[in-house]
Order: structure tokens, then C-alpha cells, then sequence
């Protein structure tokens, strides 16, 4: 018999599901309702994640059977240590940004307010789905239900949003394209979408060019949905006209969720083993450093903030794909193994995800979207760039911000490689961050605003608080969390993580 907890994987996707039918009904009666609605359904789904998460770490792996169907033959839901993290994360930034969405859509998209959250709890639904499936099969629908619905709240806005969101409708139609073939490669050859069963199949099949070939096309399927440099060209514009949450949900989890399913199935299906009979991530570490300077150059080159974020997010992309192509060559048992991807997951999801929604506060208060026309914001909105400051030293690397011990830890796992190369990299986009990112530190507190002769032109105007809540909490936790991280407290998720996989490192 399953206890309680171990059903609730499943129920996070159903309750999900049946909630954004229930938004649909209830708009019709009452479109103020839909809010409050998808907040309380993403809370409960919240609370069930931090349950299953403690389960995992306690108990051990949930397999979950639908329909009572065992594996291979059914489909079947597999959280262990590395999904049950992700899960949380995911769900805590969709609950922030659902709580900061509620005026800003009221002021943004006052006639698409039911379809807003419909899209909305969907886009949850599919990332959810992703996460803790462990059927490969299932893992591409959920990635096409989530990917639909990213389409459709990116062209939500309208005029030049429509662009963007056909930009990335094609390449993420592509992306999943590739992916879909690459499941199909496997299938013809053993037979089986079960995750867990490809993983015992495919080592004598490591030679097969079909094998081979399949995994060619994960790279770029994935590598488009994760905006895995080169293959970002439909992020620029997609962060830059999307409404401020989904901007935040984009950088902040979206691509986050495609780099969980890239690494689910670099060690979940084709397992260590594979990964060191070829240079693969070896190429990758090249590709994600080259991501993280051109990047970060381009970010320089943006006046409009969302589109320098959106830059941004191409070189933090390469932080985390570096973390992820070191773990295989790294063994130090702090910062060996997938810690310092693992971290750097969280960490970006709190960093950006605050940065882009300080980005809505700026044009929800004044419609100010390029930074030469932030002068004088640290006087009229003091809290609201405070947050933005905290967020923008952490992806600097300021001590002790989550973003700094992110850059130690990559740091100290190249060094552990002997990639010296890539502490250089590092220290360089460092310098590229300080550049960007203290330009708008700059205009905001240290340039007047033109024309303004008294301090009534600069008296306080926030946004309202159920928008400023959600940037303070992400801001202070930019902080906390980097503090924690700095501390060693005992984090037996990246230990589970690590042993999971045969991979040394790990935090005790």
C-alpha cells in the first residue's frame, strides 16, 4: 500500500489540471476570482511538493504506477532527490509570481484576464508534469503542453509581442522535434519509453549510431528550450515583450525545467558510462563558456533592461550548462558532482526572477523600459530598487549572495578539472556583470532626473504591495540562501543527487 505522500506526485498534476478548467468557469462569473484561484492551487501543489521533497530525503524514491500499470508497459511517475528539488523551486517562483501578477495583469491585460490564468496554470501543469515523470514519452507531452502555453501568454500582449512569441512557437517546434525524434531513435532500438528500463537497455547499445544519434538530438532539442547558447535566438525577444511574471517565469524556470530534463537524461538514460566514453561535455563546457562571455557582451550592448535580463539569462544558461559539463571530471566531495548546476538552478531562479519583475514595477508605475530613463527611481521607488541593487550584486558575486558562492563553487570544480581556462571565464564575466549591471545601479541613485528642480518631483511612489512583497521576498532570499549555501549547512539533497547518479561530490 502507498502512503499518502507518494500519491501526491500525481495529484500535483490533476489538482493543477482540474484547476485551470475550474479558472475558465469560474472567469465567466467572476474574473477577479481566477487569481486567487490559481494562487491557492499552486500553493496546495507548493505544500505537496516540500512533503514529497522530505520523503525522498527520508524514505527514499516514489514510483508511482498509473492506472495501477507496471512499468514498462505503463506510465509511470518516478521522484527521487534531484525532481523533488526542482519541483519545489519551480512552484515557489510560480506562487511569487502569481502573487505579484494580480494587479499587473489587472493593468496590462485587463480584457485577457481569465485566459491569462488559464494559460497560466497550464504553463505550471506541463512543468510540473515534466519534472516528475519518468516515462521519456510523457516527459515530450508535458514539454508541449508547457511550451504551448508559453506561446500563447508571450503573445498576449499584442503589437511586437506577436513577433516574438511566432519566433519562438518555430524554433521551440523545432526544439521538440528533435526531441520527439530522438525518443523514437530509442524506441525503435529497445523498445521501451520507460526511463529507468532505457537506462538498463541501452549499455550494450552505447556503440549503435542510432544511440548515438539520438542523444545528438537531445543536445539540440533541449539546448533550444533551455536557451543553451547558440540556440537562444528566440530568447532575446521573448523575455523582452512578455508580461513581467512570464518573463520571470521563462528565466527563472522554464529553461531552468529544460536543463533538468537534459540532465534527467544524460544520467537518468544514457547514465555516466556513456558520457565518459565520449568528449561530449568537454564540447559542452567550450559551448557554455562561449555563452557566458558573448552573452554578457551583448547584455552591455541593451538600453531596454528586459532585453539586457534577457542577455543575461543566455550567460547564466552557460553558467549552469559549465557546472553541468564539469560534474563528470570533478570528485572534491563539497563542489564535486552536480552541486554547483544544482545550485546555480536555484540560485538563478531567485536572482532573475526578481530582476524581471523589478522590470514590470518600472513600467507598470512609469511605462519606463530603457535604462537612460531610470534617473531618479532610487528617490521615487527606494524599496523597489533596493531589491533590484541586492539582486544585481548577487549576479555580480558580491559576498555572500547566492550568486557569489555559485561562482566559487564553478570555480572550484574547474579547478578540481584542471580547466584552468574556465576560471579565467569566470572572473571575466564577473567584470562584464559589474559593467551592466552597475550602469543601471547608476542612473538610478546617481543621475537627476532631467528637469527636476525640488523634491516633489521625487516623492515616493511604489508599486503596490501585493507587487512589492514578491521582489522583497526574492530579493532577501538572494541574500539568505547565499548565506546558507556559505555556512555548509548539511544539504543531504545534493548528497542523494550525487550518489544517484555515481557522481562524487555532494555537501555533508
Amino acid at each position: 500500500m502507498l502512503c499518502a505522500v507518494e500519491h501526491f506526485p500525481v495529484l500535483i498534476i490533476v489538482i493543477s489540471l482540474l484547476s485551470a478548467f475550474t479558472i475558465f468557469i469560474a472567469g465567466w462569473l467572476n474574473k477577479k476570482s481566477c487569481c486567487f484561484i490559481s494562487f491557492a492551487t499552486i500553493l496546495v501543489q507548493l505544500v505537496m511538493s516540500i512533503f514529497i521533497l522530505h520523503h525522498v530525503l527520508t524514505a527514499g524514491t516514489i514510483n508511482y504506477w498509473l492506472g495501477g500499470w507496471s512499468p514498462p508497459w505503463g506510465i509511470e511517475y518516478v521522484v527521487d532527490a534531484l525532481n523533488a528539488y526542482v519541483l519545489v523551486i519551480l512552484l515557489f517562483l510560480a506562487l511569487v509570481c502569481v502573487m505579484y501578477s494580480k494587479r499587473n495583469i489587472e493593468h496590462e491585460l485587463p480584457h485577457k484576464i481569465v485566459s491569462f490564468y488559464v494559460l497560466y496554470q497550464l504553463l505550471v501543469t506541463g512543468l510540473c508534469g515534466v519534472t516528475v515523470t519518468g516515462d521519456i514519452f510523457n516527459m515530450y507531452v508535458f514539454v508541449e503542453i508547457f511550451s504551448l502555453s508559453a506561446y500563447a501568454l508571450i503573445a498576449s500582449r499584442g503589437k511586437i509581442a506577436l513577433k516574438a512569441s511566432y519566433t519562438y512557437l518555430i524554433l521551440g517546434s523545432i526544439g521538440a522535434c528533435f526531441f520527439l525524434l530522438g525518443i523514437g531513435f530509442l524506441y525503435s532500438v529497445t523498445g521501451t519509453l520507460n526511463m529507468h528500463d532505457l537506462s538498463l537497455l541501452l549499455p550494450p547499445l552505447y556503440g549503435n549510431r542510432m544511440v548515438q544519434a539520438a542523444f545528438g538530438f537531445f543536445i539540440i532539442g533541449l539546448g533550444i528550450k533551455m536557451a543553451l547558447f547558440p540556440l537562444h535566438t528566440w530568447l532575446p525577444d521573448a523575455h523582452s515583450f512578455a508580461p513581467a511574471e512570464i518573463s520571470a517565469m521563462l528565466s527563472g524556470i522554464i529553461i531552468e525545467v529544460s536543463t533538468y530534463a537534459f540532465i534527467r537524461v544524460c544520467f537518468s538514460v544514457y547514465t555516466v558510462n556513456f558520457l565518459k566514453l565520449l568528449p561530449i561535455f568537454d564540447i559542452l563546457c567550450w559551448v557554455a563558456a562561449s555563452g557566458i562571455i558573448i552573452g554578457s557582451v551583448l547584455a552591455i550592448a541593451q538600453d531596454n533592461l528586459k532585453r539586457m535580463l534577457a542577455y543575461s539569462s543566455v550567460s547564466q544558461m552557460g553558467y549552469i550548462m559549465l557546472a553541468v559539463g564539469l560534474s563528470v571530471s570533478s570528485h572534491n566531495e563539497l563542489w564535486g558532482g552536480l552541486t554547483p548546476a544544482l545550485m546555480h538552478i536555484l540560485n538563478h531562479a531567485l536572482m532573475k526572477g526578481c530582476l524581471f519583475l523589478v522590470a514590470g514595477a518600472f513600467i507598470y508605475k512609469a511605462d519606463l523600459w530603457n535604462i537612460s530613463d531610470f534617473r531618479g527611481l532610487g528617490r521615487k521607488m527606494p524599496y523597489t530598487c533596493a531589491a533590484f541593487s541586492l539582486a544585481a550584486i548577487s549576479m555580480i558575486g558580491v559576498p555572500p549572495s547566492v550568486g557569489f558562492v555559485s561562482k566559487l563553487y564553478i570555480i572550484l570544480a574547474s579547478l578540481d578539472s584542471g580547466k584552468f581556462v574556465f576560471v579565467a571565464i569566470m572572473l571575466i564575466s564577473t567584470l562584464l556583470n559589474l559593467v551592466y549591471f552597475w550602469r543601471v545601479i547608476e542612473t538610478m541613485y546617481m543621475k537627476q532626473e532631467e528637469g527636476a528642480h525640488d523634491h516633489s518631483s521625487s516623492r515616493r511612489d511604489e508599486v503596490p504591495a501585493s507587487m512589492l512583497i514578491p521582489i522583497l521576498i526574492l530579493a532577501s532570499l538572494c541574500i539568505i540562501v547565499g548565506i546558507i549555501w556559505l555556512a555548509e549547512i548539511p544539504m543531504p539533497i545534493m548528497d542523494s543527487v550525487n550518489s544517484l547518479f555515481g557522481l562524487s561530490g555532494g555537501m555533508t
